[in-house]
This record gives C-alpha cells, structure tokens and sequence, in this order.
C-alpha cells in the first residue's frame, strides 16, 4: 500500500506532527496554507466526530508521530496493556518503549531531521549501538548504550559541518550527544514532560479495547 505523504497526513488529522523537520517551521506548512482535510474544500462545513471518530484520529496521531504502521502500533499497545509499573500509567508504560526506538533515539538525537529520515539512515547501517552495527529501526536502547556512526561513514555529505550546524540544538535530557564526534549516549530514562506528543493517550486504549 503506497504511504502517505507526510504533511496530508497532518491535515488528516488536523493538528501539526512535525513530520518533515524544517519544512513545519516555515511558512511552506501545508498545515499553514491549506489547515483543512485532504480533499475537503475549506469552506465546506464539518460535521462533529462521533466518540469512535475522536479515539481513531488520536490513535492516528501518535502512530503517524512516530512513523509507525499500524502491524508496529498495535503490537506496542498491545505489549503495555497490564504490563507497566503500577506508579506508572499505561500511557507512559507506551511512549516509554515506543521512544527507546532506536530511529527515534537518532532522530531524538539530531542526527536526522525527521522520524521517516532516521529509519532510513538505521535501515542503510549508518550506526552502531555498542560498536556493533545495528540496521533495526525498532532495536531497543537502554540506558548507557552508546550510538555511534559506523567507521568510514563520518565522511557522507549530509554530516558536513556537524558540529556547527547543531551547535545551537539541545537533545534531550536522557540523551548526551558529543557534537564532534557525532556520539550519542542515553544516560536515563525517557522524561515524560518533555515528549509531550498531541495526543490523548487513553483515547489510543478505549480504541483497541473495542
């Protein structure tokens, strides 16, 4: 099935996910251009979304946030429900694993502009996790695991300048990133506050629990 492209995919849903890195901060938005669905004249009035309606498009939300099919997605709700600590909410217990993602991770970590980019950058075995290469997109990370690119690939053109071009960027906070040497590191766990997707995540269980 062809994929959709990244920004209808925020117009579907009506709310920016920040899919294609720099272009969402431009004015070159579609969301800022055409803020209405695909295909739907912006005049055209809409009709309110019945509760099933509501949980689908929050499911949506986080699954296209992350970049995921919906075989992944499910396979990650699925794998929370009743398993998480019991200070902690199914909802956290769930952007908790999705985030140990190692796409996520180098996306997290700068090292690609966006989610789709990052995969395709793990896909193409541009990293290492430990010193041993990695071309899984969904390998889980752990703290202390060490995320490096693999010997000869510093030299590809989009690392140019590296350490300049992200000398303003700030990862975040479970995340060290050595700018010159293009090293990543997770030192903690995920911090909740600071993913703070769009989505209503209880939402995301009343839909599967259908």
């Amino acid at each position: 099935m062809k994929k959709a492209p990244e920004c209808k995919k925020c117009r579907r849903v009506g709310t920016k996910l920040f899919l294609k890195g720099e272009k969402c901060d431009s004015p070159k938005c579609p969301m800022i251009k055409k803020p209405y669905a695909p295909g739907q004249k912006p005049k055209r009035r809409k009709s309110p979304l019945s509760e099933y309606g509501k949980e689908l498009t929050e499911k949506q939300k986080l699954r296209y946030w992350y970049d995921l099919k919906e075989k992944q997605f499910i396979r990650y709700v699925k794998s929370v429900i009743g398993k998480q600590k019991k200070e902690e909410s199914a909802g956290d217990y769930l952007l908790r694993k999705i985030e140990a993602r190692l796409d996520n991770t180098v996306y997290r970590a700068g090292l690609a502009s966006s989610r789709s980019e990052a995969r395709q950058m793990v896909s193409y075995g541009l990293f290492a996790v430990n010193d041993k290469s990695v071309d899984r997109p969904s390998y889980a990370v752990k703290t202390g695991d060490v995320i490096s690119l693999r010997s000869g690939k510093k030299t590809r053109k989009m690392f140019d300048g590296f350490e300049e071009k992200m000398k303003n960027f700030n990862p975040p906070s479970w995340i060290s990133l050595d700018k010159k040497n293009i090293v990543a590191k997770i030192t903690g766990e995920v911090v909740i506050e600071e993913i703070a997707p769009p989505v209503e995540i209880s939402s995301i269980f009343e839909f599967y629990s259908r």
